[in-house]
């Protein structure tokens, strides 16, 4: 016995080691996964809030559920009593069948396959998600669901990105912008059924295993009664029998694993003790052991060599799990030997994974600094954020989407830096979209004051746009069109709808005004087609020289001022009428006064029925001033009559400035009678 405990303190010191080891290695892998997941969930589509960093966060409080339900990872420490001389085994025919069918299966998922989740774009990848959600093992489906979630909140990402940028390039502000897909919902929807499902598992794992633990220990106290009341014919049976209800009771909470299976293995030592089997029993069973731990060793072995080494150390896991449970003791010449190459090829893989853990450190610390530069960089981006514009924050809010991508490209850091780096990067991304919001806020302010003054324009169209005044309203409506050119944008959700409301009532109008001016033409062209005959006809007659009367050529006049008004491209045909009449004028047997009357009379009055009263205000002037200067030609005249004081009357020269003033007074009679008639038309 001595000897046996020499061994084990051998035993116990090389497991202790490892195990020590062995758990820096689980810790950094935990270090690991943790900084992975929280990297992969920055990655995730933010929407547009103040942080616009928010992730997807994996559920770290569902991970931690899935570590409790865990076994503990088997070590070298956890061996140190399964040597022990003092076991005793039962019969050959009662041993454990061969091992390597149970490492295959428990090794299967290490090997399996997975589906590259890559190559698949939203649809495949929800439709994968949907097969496993329904019809997959919640154990076995994790991975695959997380490398779905992975891959579609990056091409997610990618397609919310074009959507934005092809929505601001439209005219749209980052601010308004939103884009939630069928595809999104569905995988939202999914995503929410299989975290719900995985938390009913776990919890029923929980309650499961909790059950077991209180079978197990029942049964440790049935050994003990076995132990304390041995009989002889019939205890091997009874040990048989609660050996196999042992193991068919299945796992237990992870805290309370060793202790029970220990306490267990305690006193199974103590049955064989009590049982003293024969040797020859004892031998083979030994032999059978031996068989099957060199088998774990050889494949402990072959892992060494393994390419994957997260693969090799899971499957390492499993060997531990079936040398300490499945496999019981080797005779005492073997043991050692067995014990050593099997520790051994689980040192090797040990420190393979340590290197490799080194080399990883190492990138970690040079990715510390690259984030830092990235950090600064989004930290400089807004230093010119004082003379902002739109053009302006849209450039910078790429340049930051470039920055973001970059940083999560980078890769992990160190756990001990991961807090800092990613608290330093959201502070960054948070004051970056913090001045750019408040841009946008006062933007959406200004876009609301331009949207109040577009629906008065509106208001104020919809007012006009049956108005017959069509001379007026033009002018106003052309005023309302070029003062909403200058009313800058307004929120994307109005946009269309106010400049639809705003067209349909400025086109209502000049569709009105057009039809107006197209029926309004065909009247000046029939007017004009008649004009001009009725100028044919007046110049015929002039050119036989025949002398009209007073009253034919005013049946000619109002025959004329009867028909349409002409545009200014047709009032030629005015002058030549007005030509031909007064000819006809001077050719009648009237006073000169009267003719001039009846020139000037006709002359104003086609003023008035062409509404060219820009000419008619112009001849009013121009009457006028004549008025003033003959009437000044006239006192200026008698002003000279005073050096004719002493003069004959019938002095030459007296009577000459008689007679002008005399010709005088009658052109300013004629002038003051055409002030008189011009005054009294109504226009």
């Amino acid at each position: 016995m001595l000897d046996e405990k020499s061994n084990n303190s051998e035993v116990e010191n090389l497991s202790n080691e490892n195990v020590a080891e062995n758990e820096n290695v689980l810790k950094k892998e935990v270090v690991i996964n943790e900084t992975s997941n929280k990297q992969d969930a920055e990655s995730a589509v933010e929407p547009n809030n103040e942080e616009d960093i928010t992730s997807k966060v994996v559920d770290d409080k569902e991970g931690e559920k899935e570590e409790e339900l865990k076994e503990e990872v088997i070590s070298e420490k956890d061996l140190k009593s399964e040597d022990n001389d003092s076991v005793t085994v039962e019969k050959v025919e009662t041993a454990e069948k061969p091992l390597v069918s149970q490492i295959d299966n428990e090794i299967e998922e290490v090997k399996k396959k997975k589906t590259n989740y890559e190559k698949l774009d939203l649809e495949g990848l929800v439709s994968e998600l949907q097969k496993l959600v329904k019809t997959g093992s919640i154990t076995e489906i994790k991975s695959d669901v997380d490398s779905i979630k992975k891959n579609f909140n990056k091409k997610f990402g990618q397609l919310l990105a074009e959507k934005k940028e092809a929505f601001i390039a439209e005219g749209g502000n980052a601010i308004d912008f939103y884009y939630s897909p069928a595809v999104k919902s569905n995988y939202n929807d999914l995503l929410f059924e299989y975290k719900t499902k995985r938390e009913a598992y776990y919890e029923n794992i929980a309650k499961e295993q909790k059950e077991n633990l209180a079978k197990r220990l029942e049964l440790i106290e049935e050994l003990k009664e076995l132990i304390e009341n041995a009989d002889p014919s019939t205890m091997y049976g009874l040990f048989k029998n609660l050996r196999e209800r042992w193991r068919s009771i299945g796992k237990i909470p992870s805290a309370q694993y060793n202790d029970t299976w220990r306490t267990y293995e305690h006193h199974v030592e103590r049955f064989y003790d009590l049982l003293h089997l024969s040797n020859d029993l004892r031998d083979l069973d030994f032999k059978h052991n031996l068989e099957e731990k060199t088998k774990l060793a050889e494949r402990a072995e072959e892992l060494v060599e393994m390419s994957d080494l997260n693969a090799a150390f899971k499957e390492l896991q499993v060997l531990h799990r079936l040398w300490k449970e499945e496999v019981g003791p080797v005779a005492r010449e073997h043991r050692e030997e067995i014990w050593e190459r099997f520790s051994n090829a689980t040192k090797k893989i040990h420190e393979r994974r340590h290197e490799h853990q080194k080399e990883l450190e190492s990138k970690y610390e040079e990715n510390v600094e690259k984030k830092k530069e990235v950090i600064e960089k989004i930290r400089n981006l807004i230093d010119n954020a004082s003379s902002s514009s739109h053009k302006y924050w849209q450039q910078k809010i790429k340049e930051l989407e470039a920055l973001r991508q970059q940083f999560f490209k980078i890769g992990k850091v160190p756990k001990s830096q991961n807090d800092k780096i990613w608290n330093a990067f959201k502070e960054a991304t948070r004051n970056f979209n913090r001045q750019k919001n408040s841009y946008y806020k006062n933007v959406k302010i200004e876009q609301h004051n331009n949207l109040k003054k577009k629906k008065a324009l509106v208001e104020k169209a919809e007012s006009l746009k049956d108005s017959e005044d069509f001379d007026t309203t033009t002018d106003i409506m052309k005023q309302i069109q070029a003062e909403w050119k200058t009313i800058g944008h307004v929120p994307r959700k109005y946009s269309d709808k106010i400049w639809k409301q705003f067209k349909d009532a400025c086109n209502y109008y000049f569709d009105r005004l057009h039809g107006k001016q197209d029926e309004a033409n065909k009247e000046q062209i029939e007017a004009f087609n008649k004009k001009k005959e009725l100028l044919e006809n007046l110049k015929s007659q002039t050119d036989k020289n025949e002398s009209l009367s007073l009253e034919v050529i005013n049946s000619y006049i109002e025959d004329w001022n009867k028909q349409e008004t002409l545009p200014h491209n047709m009032q030629h045909v005015e002058a030549k009428f007005q030509k031909v009449i007064n000819s006809l004028y001077g050719k009648l047997d009237m006073d000169e006064k009267e003719i001039a009357m009846l020139k000037f009379k006709n002359m104003v009055d086609n003023y008035v029925e062409t509404n060219n009263y820009r000419k008619l205000d112009n001849e009013q002037l121009f009457v006028r001033k004549k008025i003033d200067e003959i009437t000044r030609e006239i006192q200026q005249l008698e002003n000279n009559m005073g050096f004719f004081a002493n003069t004959d009357s019938d002095n030459p020269l007296l009577k000459g400035v008689q007679n002008n003033i005399k010709n005088y007074n009658d052109q300013l009679e004629l002038w003051k009678t055409k002030l008189e008639y011009i005054t009294s038309l109504d226009y």
